[in-house]
């Protein structure tokens, strides 16, 4: 079992959890993520990883309320522990120098945003990040943002914080400003296919994470199937990466209503 570290609220429905995992803390990369398990019954949950402290053997998970399952994790205290977890998963982020990256997060998909935005940052990259809200009090992570970025741009729905308007409002700013060579964008589904559309329009390479539709996390189930260039993908064994510009986000979207 995994012991819980430490707990913070990033908002009533978000947690943020340090959970001890020196195997995988060493082993994981950008982009990779885990199966976590609350119960012996309980139901596998993909989880992206937030961060990785290979000194102290723990990794960061941002988990939001939506389901039973995910409410089980967030209502484990410091000291707790997870029954499973099993990682790292997936294919990482591929991190080359590219020259300016803008980096577009929205909700808890900021989360996972972080240890690719920190690693294009490493690699001599110049990197632009773009962060989306409804409101304030749901920003998260910025700080860490702008430790591993050049620039951190915050965009709110009611204007509560930053700069009010949508993701795509903040990426189109800066690709009027200067060049941009690739961009990057993790959130919510609809979120990154108008992100997709605006960068193709600018003919701009851009990667997106579809960790959100992901449920049995090894490519048994079938539920993360996507269509990606006119060919069946599935998110957690083929991804959960891939060209934006390829993604035929509409038949996504049908299929997360499906959960609805």
């Amino acid at each position: 079992m995994n012991r819980i570290i430490t707990k913070e609220y990033f908002s009533e429905n978000v947690v943020k959890l340090v959970v001890e995992a020196p195997l995988i803390a060493r082993a994981r990369k950008a982009g990779h993520f885990v199966i976590v398990k609350v119960g012996e019954k309980g139901e596998r949950v993909p989880l992206t990883i937030a961060d990785a402290d290979v000194a102290n053997g723990t990794i960061t998970l941002v988990i939001q309320v939506v389901g039973n399952s995910s409410r089980k994790i967030c209502a484990l205290n410091e000291g707790d522990e997870i029954t499973d977890l099993v990682g790292p998963l997936g294919k990482a982020t591929h991190i080359e120098k590219v020259g300016t990256v803008v980096c577009a997060g929205g909700g808890v998909g900021v989360a996972p945003l972080l240890p690719i935005v920190r690693a294009f940052h490493e690699a001599g990259n110049r990197v632009l990040v773009v962060l989306a809200a409804r409101t304030k009090d749901l920003v998260i992570l910025e700080s860490e943002m702008r430790t591993h970025s050049d620039e951190v741009i915050v965009m709110t729905d009611d204007g509560s914080y930053g700069t009010k308007g949508l993701v795509t409002n903040g990426v189109e700013a800066v690709i009027n400003r200067e060049k941009v060579d690739l961009c990057v964008t993790i959130g919510p589904a609809v979120m990154m296919k108008f992100v997709s559309l605006l960068t193709l329009k600018y003919e701009i390479p851009t990667v997106a994470s579809l960790n959100t539709i992901m449920v049995d996390g090894t490519g048994m189930c079938g539920a993360c199937r996507v269509t990606v260039g006119g060919k069946v993908k599935f998110v957690c064994v083929d991804g959960p990466e891939f060209d934006a510009h390829l993604v035929d986000f509409d038949e996504m979207l049908l299929r997360l209503r499906a959960y609805n």
